[in-house]
């Protein structure tokens, strides 16, 4: 038996109701859609979990210890325009030697103010690629997405708890009194800094030594109070301070 089906006519109602499952508006202006309630969803939860990722990371890791302010800025605010930038530029078909570029035009940024320590280009790392994995990972199931999220704030935290990894600020003294940077004079020479810095002093590495002006630059590393920030301890010329 052969069934014979009439054909059916086309209803725009319908085809508008159902035929665009995705919420994509009818109205384009040049070409473009101009409302996406599927894509404008997407993009809003995962700027939510890219921003709650990174703020943890940043507030209670980083900031934490640091108390730098302006890095929290610079941080957070690379984690929102990172994930922008990879989300939005989608259609571009980014692939990996894409993504390593921008890691490598990042990572060649050296502010006027100071040298990025090793601290603050591990955090910035940290936070470029959380924000690339979540504005890139867009065939990656919720699950998995989160999971990842978890694993890395979980290894910070494994790290930065680590009764080992104490935090110790550091400064970097032009010593006057050039007899004392002998070698077997070092109890001397820490007793003498510590009388004068006011500072239990837990490391000290002898520098520079100048015999034509009788000094010597010596790095002294020490516990840092609470909410201490040494941002200027490493700093040993004026040019070098950012006014």
């Amino acid at each position: 038996m052969i069934l014979l089906q009439a054909p059916q006519s086309f209803d725009p109602d319908i085809a508008r109701e159902f035929g665009n499952g995705g919420g994509v508006s009818d109205i384009n202006f040049l070409g473009v859609p101009l409302f996406d309630a599927t894509s404008l969803w997407t993009l809003l939860f995962r700027f939510l979990l890219n921003f709650l990722v990174c703020w943890i990371i940043i507030r209670f890791f980083y900031y934490k210890k640091s108390q730098r302010r302006d890095y929290y800025f610079t941080f957070m605010m690379f984690a929102v325009v990172i994930f922008l930038i990879i989300t939005l530029m989608d259609n571009m078909k980014m692939n990996v030697a894409y993504a390593l570029g921008l890691f490598a035009i990042f990572g060649m940024i050296r502010y006027r103010t100071e040298t990025l320590r090793i601290r603050e280009m591990t955090y910035l790392f940290v936070v470029m690629g959380v924000s690339i994995i979540n504005g890139q990972a867009l065939t990656t199931s919720y699950i998995e997405l989160f999971i990842t999220n978890l694993l890395v704030i979980l290894a910070i935290w494994a790290f930065e708890g680590n009764k080992h990894a104490k935090r110790m600020a550091e400064k970097v003294i032009l010593y006057d009194k050039i007899d004392l940077v002998k070698m077997g004079r070092e109890e001397e020479l820490k007793a003498d800094l510590e009388e004068r810095t006011g500072i239990k002093i837990e490391k000290m590495e002898i520098g520079h030594i100048d015999y034509l002006r009788d000094a010597a630059f010596i790095k002294i590393w020490y516990k840092p109070l609470p909410g201490e920030a040494s941002t200027i301890g490493t700093f040993t010329k004026l040019k070098e301070f950012n006014y």
